[in-house]
């Protein structure tokens, strides 16, 4: 059937609904999405969870006109559409802010929003579309500065951007791909507070992609769960759990119990910085006389906005990029990261994205997880002669202790799930006498069992004693598993605090740098 834009935009001010109906999408073999059919209200905010692979991305893509369904039907308004391009979706109404941002950052947001039109003139009155932009600034929940470039903006006002490009556009039924994770709280809170309400006023319907259950909680109507490209379940949030949520999102496998902190009774400092300084790869000044310690048997959480320095710290405690000023000290003697003083001082690291940090996805799982020991003894004699069935036998017990799913320990690591190749990855740094853990937001795109699995592997060498500087841009990791938050901004640590005495607001604060 085949309608055009003006049936579903008549009112302009009135929200679209969209119906997705048994919809089922195919690449060869693999069903990404299985005849999904789930209903998105008109003037609701509708949350969309489901673990990474679940069918999440792929369903909003059809939705968009990026793929084509295999077999099933989107209605939009109440009528059927065969979307088959973005341009489409957007003359229906339908529009969507990705996870990253698309902005221009040397335009101005008066260029930025006025490029974003699908029928651009060859000359562009300048005038005229300054008119038409306050002119709709007047009705919008938030303002922005119309000649304020981009790259001037803080992040939460290059999101509110991104939704103002859209609405500009006309877009009725808004796609946010999770929206807020690299907003501070107080601008999450912002920019969902500020969608929620012109949802409210019949103006918007908001289909938000996330894994935050907290905003879900606070600002979702309802809820849609997703699970190995099948529709799970779902309903309305006031009568749903997180807990509830989770178990449809994970399904029939067991969650770890979280480990839980105990007691501290050391007050020995394994860690310590000295006015540590580092470059970026630019030859700017990343990481800014940071001064701190981290004691035995304690978790450090280091909080902050991506892109403050955090990724230059921890590669220079990890050996990966020499400082440029200050003093690294482990047990009270200076420490400069090479291989022999890691294994001596007994530090090891949990990097970012450990399958391009700290693998070498073509070999073998057994052979990664011998990287810190192939030169030792039973591993190899002499410190060069190595023993591979001495690895192959440490590996087995090192993937059964750890729970690594693999075909064995001869797989290739790089054909293992992102929460395995962490887990695999822990288990190597993790299995011998480990005086000092650097972790690098560790379950960054894992799965619920994952999740649960590795912060309880983290909370269990901090009972035995390790000291752990955890580096998050996940607040609600930093939170459940840190004895003391620090907050960096601009390279700098500004604000250091108890967990005890932590508050969500003032460390949001710090993070915005106010």
């Amino acid at each position: 059937m085949s309608l055009s834009a003006k049936t579903v935009l008549q009112h302009p001010a009135a929200a679209v609904g969209v119906e997705i109906i048994s919809l089922t999408k195919q690449f060869g073999e693999f069903k990404a999405l299985d005849n999904v059919s789930l209903k998105i209200r008109p003037a609701t905010f509708h949350a969309l969870l489901g673990e990474n692979g679940a069918g999440k991305s792929t369903l909003v893509k059809c939705v968009m006109g990026y793929y084509e369904p295999t077999e099933g039907n989107v209605l939009v308004g109440n009528h059927e559409y065969a979307i088959t391009n973005p341009q489409q979706a957007q003359s229906l109404g339908l529009g969507m802010v990705y996870q990253h941002f698309t902005v221009v950052p040397h335009m101005t947001v008066l260029e930025n929003m006025t490029l974003a039109s699908a029928d651009l003139p060859k000359i562009i009155d300048w005038s005229k579309a300054r008119r038409q932009l306050v002119e709709f600034m007047t009705n919008m929940p938030f303002d922005i500065n119309l000649d304020t470039k981009a790259h001037d903006l803080s992040a939460g006002e290059k999101q509110k951007l991104e939704i103002l490009k859209q609405l500009y556009l006309g877009s009725k039924f808004l796609i946010l791909d999770e929206p807020t994770s690299v907003l501070t709280p107080g601008e999450a809170d912002e920019v969902l507070g500020l969608i929620r309400d012109m949802t409210q006023r019949a103006g918007l319907t908001v289909l938000m992609i996330t894994h935050k259950f907290r905003e879900v909680m606070s600002y979702a109507d309802e809820v849609s769960v997703l699970r190995q490209g099948k529709y799970i379940g779902g309903g309305l949030v006031k009568d749903l759990t997180p807990d509830d949520m989770a178990a449809m999102m994970v399904g029939s496998e067991i969650l770890q119990e979280s480990a839980t902190r105990e007691q501290q009774h050391s007050q020995e400092v394994r860690l310590e910085t000295i006015r540590l300084s580092a470059l970026d790869d630019t030859g700017h000044q990343a990481v800014r006389g940071i001064s701190l310690r981290v004691k035995s048997g304690e978790i450090l959480g280091i909080a902050g906005v991506s892109g403050n320095g955090q990724k230059e710290l921890v590669e220079v405690l990890a050996g990966q990029r020499k400082p440029a000023e200050g003093e690294i000290r482990v047990h009270g003697k200076t420490y400069r990261a090479t291989r022999k003083e890691m294994r001596e001082s007994k530090v090891f690291c949990l990097p970012e994205e450990p399958l391009k940090n700290a693998c070498v996805k073509g070999m073998s799982v057994a052979e990664n997880m011998a990287f810190r020991t192939f030169d030792t003894a039973p591993q190899s004699r002499g410190g060069w002669w190595l023993q591979p069935s001495k690895i192959v036998e440490k590996s087995k017990e090192l993937i059964q202790q750890y729970n690594v799913k693999t075909s064995g320990p001869d797989a290739p690591i790089g054909t293992l799930s992102g929460g395995n190749v962490q887990r695999a990855v822990l288990a190597r740094e993790l299995s011998g006498d480990v005086d000092v853990l650097v972790v690098a937001n560790p379950v960054f795109g894992l799965d619920f069992a994952a999740v649960s699995d590795i912060r309880s592997q983290i909370i269990k060498a901090r009972n035995r004693g390790v000291a752990v500087l955890l580096v998050s841009e996940d607040l609600d990791e930093i939170f459940e598993l840190s004895d003391r938050i620090g907050v960096m901004f601009h390279g700098e640590i500004v604000h250091e605090t108890s967990i005890d005495d932590a508050d969500l607001r003032v460390i949001g604060r710090h993070m915005a740098g106010n």
